[in-house]
């Protein structure tokens, strides 16, 4: 798997569906808009499940985020892009915790946790299974968007905090926090939560995030324990 975070270079051809006329139009732009994304191809030539993947090799090129032999939690990890990339960056003796709603089909290197991470109770499920402190919580969490901007944010914010707040209780010194937004960046409030416990907090839009896309993400590094 490329480490460059970046898709391998070549002419990018456009392509159109034969079977468009069975799809609506909504339908019909996305699957086009798939065909000719160059991560979508990147990953399936790499190997990745998803082009999500591509989002973080970027910011932990960016930010160093995945250390060698570490201990990785991702949470909302299905499919499981982000979690290719955090098993292959940790390499031998790290430790991959995957967890999603979802069914995820199993990875070489990986542990999975079928679970609700909003469910009460979810955090200390995933903490016993833990048994002790990790390098890094990544969450890639996000329910599906309403249409309504506001709404949308706040429960985004919702489940960023969820994770941080996971990630305070078990992250070691100098580790790290990465956690879906929404342009605008993160509420004043849970940002000064962050700077208060981390040594850096940024937010970061990878250069595989779509350009039309609301999503972005905030990277809390060197926490102070």
């Amino acid at each position: 798997m490329s480490r460059a975070g970046r898709p391998p270079p070549g002419r990018q051809l456009r392509e159109r569906l034969r079977t468009a006329r069975s799809r609506t139009p909504s339908s019909q732009r996305w699957l086009e808009r798939q065909l000719n994304d160059p991560y979508v191809a990147a990953a399936r030539h790499q190997g990745y499940r998803s082009r999500a993947a591509w989002k973080l090799e970027q910011m932990d090129d960016r930010y160093r985020l995945i250390p060698r032999g570490g201990r990785v939690v991702d949470l909302g990890a299905a499919p499981g892009g982000w979690t290719q990339v955090a098993i292959e960056r940790t390499g031998p003796g790290g430790r991959v915790l995957a967890v999603d709603i979802n069914e995820m089909e199993p990875l070489a290197g990986a542990e999975v946790m079928q679970l609700d991470f909003t469910a009460e109770g979810a955090d200390e499920i995933v903490r016993a299974r833990l048994d002790g402190p990790v390098d890094l919580v990544l969450s890639d969490m996000a329910q599906p968007a309403t249409g309504h901007r506001q709404t949308d944010h706040i429960r985004i914010m919702l489940l960023c905090e969820l994770a941080l707040d996971f990630a305070l209780g078990v992250l070691k010194p100098g580790g790290a926090f990465v956690a879906k937004v929404l342009k605008g960046g993160t509420e004043n409030e849970l940002l000064l939560r962050m700077k208060q416990h981390f040594a850096a907090v940024r937010h970061a839009k990878p250069d595989a995030s779509r350009k039309d896309s609301a999503e972005a993400y905030v990277v809390a590094i060197g926490f102070k324990g």
